[in-house]
C-alpha cells in the first residue's frame, strides 16, 4: 500500500466517525430540550447551585416572565440551542441529585404517614414498636394525641389532632 492509499483510507475513516445522521441530531437536540425544560422547574436557589453560563442562566428567567405558552414553547428551543455550549452531563448529574433528594424526602414523609396511621389504628403494640425506634418520644404527650384522633375519628370531625400527630412525629424524626 502507497502512501497516497494509506493517506485516503484515513480521511474515509474519520469522515466515517465524525458522520452523525441527522436523526441523531434531532435526537441530541430534543435531549438538551427536554433538559432546558427540567432546569426552567427548579427553584432559585437550584438553579444557584448549579454553574450555569450567564445567557442560559438569563434565558432561564426569560422562560419564566413569558406567559405564552407558544412563545414557551419557542423559547425551550431557544434554551436547547444555547445548551449546546454547556456541560449537559453535569447538569444532568446535579439535576439527578436534585430529584433523589426530593424522592428521599417523599418516601420519609410516607413513612411518616404510615406511623401516624399505625399508631391511630393499631394502638399499643405501633405506639412500643414506634418508641423503640424513636426512644426519644414523649410517651404521654403521643398517647394524648392519638386519643385526641381516635376521638375525631369516631366522631367524623376535621382530622386537627391527626395533624397534630403528624407534625409531633415529623419533629422527632427530623424532616
Amino acid at each position: 500500500m502507497n502512501q497516497n492509499d494509506e493517506f485516503e483510507n484515513l480521511q474515509s475513516n474519520e469522515y466515517e466517525e465524525e458522520w452523525v445522521s441527522k436523526t441523531e441530531v434531532k435526537r441530541q437536540m430534543h435531549a438538551l430540550q427536554e433538559l432546558g425544560a427540567k432546569l426552567t422547574k427548579l427553584n432559585k436557589e437550584q438553579l444557584d447551585k448549579l454553574d450555569l453560563g450567564d445567557s442560559l442562566r438569563n434565558a432561564i428567567d426569560e422562560f419564566h416572565r413569558i406567559k405564552s405558552n407558544g412563545a414557551q414553547k419557542r423559547h425551550l428551543q431557544y434554551i436547547g440551542k444555547i445548551m449546546r455550549t454547556e456541560d449537559a452531563d453535569e447538569i444532568e448529574h446535579a439535576i439527578g441529585l436534585f430529584e433523589a433528594g426530593h424522592q428521599a424526602h417523599t418516601q420519609a414523609f410516607h413513612k411518616l404517614e404510615r406511623w401516624r396511621d399505625r399508631l391511630i389504628n393499631d394502638g399499643n403494640q405501633a405506639l412500643q414498636e414506634y418508641v423503640e425506634e424513636y426512644p426519644n418520644a414523649d410517651i404521654q404527650h403521643i398517647r394524648q394525641l392519638i386519643r385526641n384522633a381516635q376521638k375525631e375519628l369516631k366522631l367524623n370531625k376535621p382530622p386537627a389532632a391527626s395533624r397534630k400527630l403528624f407534625k409531633y412525629l415529623r419533629e422527632l424524626a427530623g424532616v
